[in-house]
């Protein structure tokens, strides 16, 4: 009677390990994951951020909303990259990604040189994470070593795109709803906005705010106007930069504006419209460096989510599609 037993007692080890393994799959990335494998490729990645940035400073905040947008759907998985085809629907239509989403050229160009001297070792998903990275560092934020080792999703999710990222119009309480389901907290949410220091917004995303809100400046709102029609329909891609002062440096002046009521969105405003997280607000604009200290924070918690790693998924040789 002892050997079942005891083969019983294994047969629970095992399935305990798998149990750890397939809940602790971030555990599983490292800063070094590549340091054998392709040792050159934050080199190539820096590089190719470097460049797009110096031919246009706007496509740094666009890396970074797509790492965003990627890895609220699916995790952390490159799915935001793959084309739609005649027999798959990938995410790029979403409505929070349709005709908003850029930047898929400038990681098409880095994933080639990345695969000229290490052919098929790094993920799409991972060169992504880095020039989120890199974007910030570049465009004068705080740099950090990001946890690489995550493979590339064969599946995309169209109703997780439209479900899971957080619309502009959002209020507070629904922020902070969408981030707690991906495992991030109130302070990860606002850290997390301030990437909006940089970057650009389309009409129709701050149409409503600029013109049926009362917790805006009327100066503020007046000058948004002068550039976004009030019918829907009307200059509706026309562009306004998420911060008033400096939308191409990464620092804390987005929060800066957000207490004179000069949030372009809906959503920014709410961060400091008497709620529980203007306090956090007002710590960000005493002290950059604690702004600088929670976002990174924020985004290496968001860089963990749901990782394939191991076997999962592959490493994908063109970004747009599955092997």
């Amino acid at each position: 009677m002892a050997r079942p037993s005891c083969s019983i007692g294994v047969g629970v080890m095992v399935v305990l390990v798998l149990v750890a393994l397939a809940g602790g799959s971030s555990a599983q990335l490292s800063a070094s994951f590549y340091s054998y494998s392709c040792p050159g490729v934050l080199d190539v990645v820096k590089g190719g951020m470097q460049s797009a940035i110096a031919q246009e400073k706007r496509i740094g905040a666009s890396i970074v909303r797509l790492f965003f947008h990627d890895c609220f759907v699916q995790g952390c998985d490159a799915s935001l990259l793959l084309d739609d085809t005649p027999s798959f629907q990938g995410e790029k239509t979403a409505t929070p990604n349709n005709g908003s989403v850029r930047g898929f050229e400038v990681i098409d160009a880095i994933k080639s040189a990345v695969e000229t001297i290490c052919p098929a070792v790094v993920s799409c998903a991972d060169i992504l994470a880095i020039a989120a990275r890199d974007s910030v560092a570049i465009l004068g934020g705080p740099s950090w070593d990001v946890k690489l080792g995550r493979r590339d999703s064969r599946t995309a999710s169209f109703s997780g795109a439209n479900n899971n990222i957080p619309p502009p119009t959002s209020g507070l309480a629904n922020l902070t709803s969408f981030f707690a389901a991906q495992g991030l907290s109130q302070t990860d949410m606002v850290a997390l906005s301030g990437s909006h220091t940089i970057g650009q917004a389309r009409c129709t995303n701050f149409r409503a705010h600029i013109y049926n809100e009362t917790n805006i400046d009327g100066g503020f709102a007046m000058m948004r106007q002068s550039g976004c029609p009030s019918t829907s329909g009307s200059g509706d891609s026309n562009l306004a930069p998420l911060d008033l002062q400096t939308p191409t440096v990464f620092e804390n002046n987005y929060y800066k504006n957000l207490v004179v009521q000069k949030g372009l969105l809906h959503s920014d405003q709410e961060l400091f419209n008497g709620g529980a997280t203007d306090s956090l607000v007002q710590t960000y604009i005493s002290s950059q460096s604690t702004f600088f200290a929670d976002f990174v924070t924020g985004m290496i918690k968001m860089g963990d989510i749901s990782p394939l790693t191991g076997s999962n998924g592959e490493i994908r040789t063109n970004c747009r599609r599955v092997n």
